[in-house]
This record gives C-alpha cells, sequence and structure tokens, in this order.
C-alpha cells in the first residue's frame, strides 16, 4: 500500500504544484488515457462452456452424454466421445472442486456400460482405449479403485491389440481386422501403458509403451517434418495412408510427453515438439491461425484431443522457451478467436471456432470446452 500511494501521490502532488506556480497547461487539454484492453476471466468462460455441456448433453435419467444438444440419443456407435465428454467434466472438477462435477462420475462409470450393451468392450481398440484412458483420469482424481479396476480391465484386452503378423508390430485398430496398424489405435494405448506404469510400476508397461513409440516413430510418423500419418494396411502390402488429423498428432504428442517423464530421455520431448510445430503449421485455418474446421461426428473431437496434450507439453519444464511462448501464444489465440467469433446461443460451440454458425454436436462442443478448460489452467 506504501508503495502504491508513492507511486499515485507524488506525481500528483508535483502536477499541482505546477499549477500553483502559473503553469498554462489546462487538464482539459490533456489526452484521455488509452483504454486497458479487458482481461478475459478464462475461468469463467470455461465454466460457462462446460456447464453448457452438462445442461444440453447430458442425459441425467440414462448416464450418459447426448450425441446432439437437447436431443435424446438415438445414436448407438457414439462410445468413444462418451470419454472425451466426461475429461471436460474431470478437468472442470479439477479447476472447481465441485460436487456437482463428481456427482457425475459414478453415473457415467454405469451409464456408459449400459449403452454399449452392459459391456465396456467394443470390437474398434481405439474406442476401448479412450474409456481407458478417462477410468485412469477418474482414478487419478479420486482414488476409487472401481476406476482403476475398470481400465485394467479395458487394458488386458487391449494389449491383444499388439501383433508382429501384420506390418511387423503396432496396435490394431479393430479386433475383427488386426492388419489394420492404425495411428489413433497406437498413440493412446502408448499414453496408457505409460500411465498405467506410473500407477502400478510394471516393466510390462513401460516395455510397451516403447515399443509402441519406436513402431509408431518408424512407421507412421516422419521425422523430417512432425507429420503422423493415418494408417497402415498389412493386407495391402504395408501401404501407408497419409492423412494427416489433428487427434494423431496429439495422441503421438501424448505419447511423447510420457516416455519423457518417465525416462527423461531427449529424443521423446524433440518428437513432441516436431509434432506440435507441424500441426501449428500445418493443420491451421490460415486466415484466422486457430486450428482447422474438421467436421462434426468423429472428426468434431479432434482438435480437443490434439489441445488436451498439447497442453500437457506446454506446461513441460524443459521445453524450449521459444517454442513455449510460441505454444502458449497459439493457443490463447485460437481461445480468444472461439470467444470472440465463435460461440454461439447458450455458449454451445460449433466445428468452426472463428464462425459462430457452424454444426454442433457433442464432439465440436466438447473439443472447444478442451480448448477453454486449457487456457484457465493457472500453470499455462
Amino acid at each position: 500500500m506504501h508503495n502504491i500511494l508513492k507511486v499515485f501521490f507524488v506525481p500528483l502532488l508535483c502536477s499541482l504544484v505546477l499549477q500553483g506556480c502559473g503553469s498554462s497547461s489546462s487538464s482539459e487539454d490533456d489526452p484521455a488515457p488509452a483504454p486497458q484492453p479487458e482481461q478475459t476471466n478464462w475461468k469463467q468462460v470455461a465454466e460457462q462452456a462446460t456447464q453448457a455441456l452438462v445442461t444440453h448433453f447430458w442425459n441425467g435419467r440414462e448416464g450418459y452424454f447426448n450425441s446432439l444438444p437437447d436431443v435424446a440419443d438415438t445414436q448407438q456407435n457414439q462410445y468413444w466421445p462418451q470419454a472425451h465428454a466426461m475429461d471436460v467434466v474431470i478437468d472442470a472438477y479439477l479447476r472447481t472442486g465441485s460436487a456437482g462435477y463428481r456427482d457425475l462420475f459414478d453415473k457415467w462409470h454405469e451409464g456408459i456400460k449400459k449403452k454399449a450393451g452392459n459391456s465396456y468392450f467394443n470390437d474398434f481398440y481405439d474406442d476401448e482405449e479412450w474409456i481407458c484412458l478417462t477410468m485412469l483420469r477418474l482414478y487419478d482424481c479420486t482414488k476409487e479403485q472401481k476406476y482403476l479396476d475398470t481400465a485394467q480391465l479395458l487394458w488386458n484386452d487391449i494389449q491383444n491389440a499388439w501383433n508382429t503378423k501384420y506390418c511387423g508390430g503396432g496396435m490394431a485398430w479393430r479386433k475383427s481386422q488386426p492388419w489394420s496398424k492404425n495411428a489413433c489405435s497406437n498413440g493412446p494405448a502408448g499414453i496408457i501403458a505409460a500411465r498405467m506404469y506410473n500407477i502400478l510400476h510394471k516393466a510390462s508397461d513401460l516395455d510397451l509403451a516403447k515399443r509402441i513409440y519406436n513402431w509408431e516413430r518408424d512407421n507412421l510418423y516422419a521425422p523430417g517434418t512432425g507429420a503422423v500419418y493415418d494408417s497402415m494396411n498389412g493386407q495391402s502390402g504395408n501401404s501407408v495412408t497419409t492423412w494427416v488429423f489433428t487427434y494423431n498428432q496429439g495422441t503421438f504428442v501424448g505419447m511423447c510427453y510420457e516416455l519423457f517423464k518417465i525416462t527423461g530421455e531427449t529424443l521423446y520431448l524433440r518428437d513432441a515438439v516436431r509434432a506440435s510445430s507441424y500441426t501449428l503449421s500445418s493443420l491451421s485455418d490460415l486466415t484466422e491461425s486457430v486450428l482447422k474446421d474438421e467436421g462434426t461426428g468423429d472428426g468434431g473431437l479432434f482438435k480437443g484431443i490434439f489441445v488436451r496434450y498439447f497442453t500437457l507439453l506446454i506446461q513441460e519444464p524443459q521445453v524450449d522457451a521459444s517454442d513455449k511462448t510460441r505454444f502458449v501464444a497459439y493457443l490463447k489465440h485460437n481461445a480468444e478467436v472461439l470467444k470472440e467469433k465463435g460461440l454461439q446461443a447458450q455458449y454451445l460451440i460449433g466445428s468452426n471456432w472463428a464462425r459462430n454458425t457452424s454444426a454442433i454436436d457433442l464432439g465440436t462442443h466438447v473439443s472447444g470446452c478442451v480448448l477453454l478448460e486449457a487456457v484457465a489452467l493457472d500453470t499455462l
């Protein structure tokens, strides 16, 4: 308080003295001070968006998230988006400590099982992986054993995805297609393996995490650019589909980050930074410099998945300062554009963060919530 008085009172006193000595200047002639830009309360913005998720998508009677806002869910194949919606609720719980968010955990844990035919299992390994990752987060923030038990149940099944019969290794995408070696089934599995190792300290989990990373890096990653390609088909001469999506970039970043945290080996960190930089330069809307519109349905979730793991990387102290500055600026710019141009009525969020008329579904809204919860972090 004393310093504040000194800073503001002394100049004011000098000004009064000068005026009293016959200064011809008038306060009416002084230019008005430039208005200061209003600082965004990102916690408040995140809260409003996540409350919109619960209000407009949560099916309290059934214990899962509907696919469309304010519409009872009639779609049956909407298993994996459930994980990402609950991840946002976990984000909000960690931000607020609110019992209202915590109360959804158990309901969701049971509700998604019923919705999927009274089983957590699925023909798609990647679907199981997303649910497993969310169970691990639920365990991490509650320490309730049932969430770890469900994660372990899924992980026991997911590990069967690894096979060397096709493509020399890698995690299959579907149980019915063991030759389908996709980035979307390898990156998340690598993250699970690393996190399981952190909890249970099984050497076999860390070994599998490293094998998955090595396989994906050798077969689906372009180290010269940082691009992560979509998939390899073991039935067609190990042909690689070179589509590049934000979510595959994100899970590769996440796997590298987790392995770096465990081992301290800088190669993992370099790959994470390179893959992130590629995403910013090659998967952005050039007009607005934000992550591009990847549509609704599955694509609506892609940006949010990248943001989740990109945010973990940004908070790593050993990331080069210039990279961190660039990454934080990009993330916050995305949030500013979304807030100013993309938010729709009732705080709903569509597929294009720079337009408030784009289509909305669970995936698009969740991706926007992930971004807003990220910039609301005190550690960013």
